[in-house]
């Protein structure tokens, strides 16, 4: 089981090289306050001085340390695995024959083995990334340290909380090592070091309320407590140390540091720990054993290795997860272009063909919460512009005013004996001339979702499109040029098919003939009655000279039907005086809009009667004309947009954007796309090196 340790830094070195923080490995984190004396037991732990020392904020960039254990027999082999170059002419350079070296992930393979130097170099790189000014830098720094002396371990230094900014500190300094602490100790494969200083209470310690915040039951909090040298005369940690204060699950581990004066005067580690053991056995006698430097070092060993049996197979998961994740994104990325010619012919045939696809409704990628490409275009033909057209009332804007005028203007000056046809021509024209309007907002539809299909290719069908961002506009352009010229065209067919319409209006049309005949019949029919019920005093000749007037009028044609309307004029009369008292009140205007229509005065029978009857004939014929542009507009639109610009979609893109001259500006890459494969890939290829390291566990390491 010792081994787990090592793989754990081995995939930590891994992840590093990409920065990667997707992966959460198992970890110590040290938390405590400013000067609570943090960095000293990780100095303690290494039994060396190596990290920068003194008052304020020293630690202002994260450290995480990971320590090597290696026998003193292995040492040679050890330097060799490290770094193949220092092993020459039998001996091994840079010092790695010392018995113990420290390596830095930005220096590369650059071995330390004077400590001094370590401390130096720590210095300098928190300076350089954090400046000068006491300011502070989530960027950690990696330091490996190889000895005989350390347990394996993988700790992180964190920079100490604090509540007053000091120096150049930006004011919410508190918050930036809030956040920064948090970020380490919210990973849940993390034990969290929470260090506290014996002489403060411990009721108080900021260390255990954060740690508390992301571990509310202390499953992964260890508490160590410092300074117990420096407690009041006559107090002790008795009852912090048995736990008695504040429970925490993994323990309390009490450690006697060295002063700032031990520091000064260069005591060192080996004789602090003698020191410190001393002190245990003389002050604590009943606890000496289960406290202390060497204590600590032992379980947090044995604390993070059962932590990482516990969180490898979630990692094992987690790695090949993201291996897939990061394999399908680099796929989407694509290849890098070596033959652009036919980089270009397959990108333009695959939208081309995406594009036609997506109109007949066979595309890969079947959108499922709008319509769109040719459901959409069906849905405009017959339900928006079917439903626009069946709401468009055969008579409106047509008062009986303006029919009774239309009739007197088309007369001249001479009184009228029947309903002359101009008039109904004219009408019925004005009628049908309000058709157009709809059918041009049905093309111009039609050209917006035609527009929207190239979106909507660019976005789901052809991913390879978004690498080249060049290419892409300019196949939007040529595109959108293709639809541009053909709206015209289609706007002008559409146009002509309303002025067929209105160039000749044809009253044989067979099912006009049939409406005119049933309404014959039915004012046959209303002329019977009103002659059966003729006062008697009506003169004989008059009803004679009404059924001569019927043979000759005849009943085939709408001519025949108003001239009969005409005669039948006096007998109206005389059963309107006879019947109907006068009075304003009582006009029949007949308005087939449901809304009064107010009139200078009151229609006569007959004024009645031929708007009645010049009504009904527009109303037959607009039907009847409505019908067919219902039909022809969208066969127009199909043929003159929508199949046109299918058919010569491929040739446009081919003959505008497949030359020599244009192919090294098309297939330019957006700048970040190169950038993103490349990450990608790094990213694949440390996951899977990672793979590899987990796969070399036995099983047998685990127990």
């Amino acid at each position: 089981m010792e081994a787990l340790i090592p793989v754990i830094n081995k995939l930590q070195d891994v992840f590093n090289t990409v920065g990667a923080d997707i992966i959460q490995l198992p970890q110590i984190a040290v938390v405590g306050t400013q000067s609570s004396g943090k960095s000293s037991v990780l100095e303690s732990l290494v039994g060396r001085d190596l990290l920068p020392r003194g008052t304020g904020i020293v630690t202002r960039r994260p450290l995480i340390l990971q320590l090597v254990h290696v026998d003193p027999e292995d040492r040679r082999k050890t330097g060799e695995e490290n770094e193949p170059n220092t092993w020459k002419n039998g001996r091994l350079y840079k010092g790695v024959d010392g018995e113990e070296w420290g390596k830095f992930l930005h220096t590369k393979n650059k071995i330390y083995t004077d400590f001094d130097e370590i401390r130096q170099e720590i210095e300098n790189e928190t300076e350089r990334v954090s400046g000068n000014n006491k300011g502070i830098s989530d960027e950690p720094i990696h330091l490996k340290i190889f000895s005989p002396h350390v347990v394996n371990l993988t700790l992180v230094d964190l920079p100490g909380i604090t509540k007053v900014p000091v120096g150049d500190q930006p004011k919410d300094i508190e918050l930036q090592i809030r956040e920064l602490i948090l970020k380490y100790i919210s990973n849940p494969n993390s034990i969290i070091l929470a260090v506290t200083a014996a002489n403060t209470d411990m009721a108080t310690s900021e260390a255990l309320k954060v740690a508390r915040e992301v571990d509310p039951d202390g499953r992964r909090t260890l508490a160590v407590v410092t300074k117990l040298d420096l407690m009041d005369a006559g107090t002790d940690a008795m009852d912090v140390l048995m736990g008695r204060v504040i429970p925490v699950k993994l323990g309390l581990i009490g450690v006697v540091n060295r002063s700032q004066l031990d520091i000064n005067n260069k005591k060192s580690v080996a004789d602090s720990i003698r020191d410190e053991h001393g002190f245990l056995q003389k002050k604590y006698p009943s606890l000496a054993n289960r406290n202390g430097t060497k204590y600590l070092a032992r379980t947090l060993n044995r604390l993070l290795m059962h932590h990482i049996r516990d969180c490898l197979p979630e990692l094992k998961t987690r790695i090949n997860v993201l291996s897939a994740q990061y394999q399908s994104l680099l796929s989407s990325y694509g290849e890098p272009v070596e033959d652009m010619s036919a980089t270009l012919l397959q990108l333009i045939t695959k939208f081309a063909t995406e594009y036609c696809n997506t109109i007949e409704g066979t595309a890969k990628y079947i959108e499922t919460a709008e319509l769109c490409g040719g459901a959409r275009i069906c849905y405009i033909f017959h339900e928006t512009f079917g439903r626009t057209l069946e709401s468009v009332d055969p008579l409106g804007g047509l008062t009986t005013i303006d029919v009774l005028t239309a009739i007197r203007n088309a007369t001249g000056p001479r009184p009228a004996l029947f309903v002359p046809e101009v008039s109904f021509e004219l009408l019925v024209k004005r009628q049908v001339k309000r058709l157009e309007e709809p059918s041009l907002r049905c093309v111009e539809l039609v050209h917006e979702e035609m527009q929207r299909i190239i979106q909507h290719c660019s976005n789901y069908s052809t991913q390879e499109l978004l690498r080249f961002p060049k290419l892409h506009d300019a196949i939007v352009e040529v595109v959108t040029s293709l639809l541009r010229k053909r709206l015209p065209v289609t706007n002008e067919m559409v146009h002509n098919l309303v002025a067929i319409e209105l160039a000749y209006i044809n009253t044989k049309h067979p099912d006009f003939a049939d409406a005119c005949g049933l309404m014959n019949n039915n004012i046959e029919e209303q002329r019977r009655n009103r002659m059966r019920e003729l006062p008697t005093a009506v003169p004989r000749d008059k009803m004679a000279g009404g059924a001569q007037a019927e043979q000759e009028g005849g009943t085939g044609t709408w001519r025949g039907m108003l001239k009969k309307g005409d005669e039948g004029q006096g007998e109206e009369k005389t059963k309107l005086q006879s019947s109907i008292p006068a009075s304003p009140q009582k006009g029949h205007a007949v308005n087939l809009l449901d809304v009064p229509v107010p009139v200078a005065r009151k229609l006569s029978a007959r004024e009645q009667r031929d708007c009645e009857v010049i009504e009904r004939l527009i109303k037959s014929y607009f039907l009847i004309v409505r019908k067919n542009i219902q039909d022809s507009v969208p066969k127009a639109v199909m043929h003159f947009l929508v199949n046109h610009v299918k058919d010569s979609l491929q040739s446009e893109l081919v003959g505008q954007l497949y030359k020599p001259a244009l192919l090294d500006d098309l297939l330019t890459e957006s700048e970040d796309m190169a950038q993103r494969r490349n990450e990608a890939a790094d990213m694949l290829k440390a996951l899977q090196k990672a793979s590899q390291v987990i796969a070399e566990i036995r099983e047998t390491h685990l127990w």
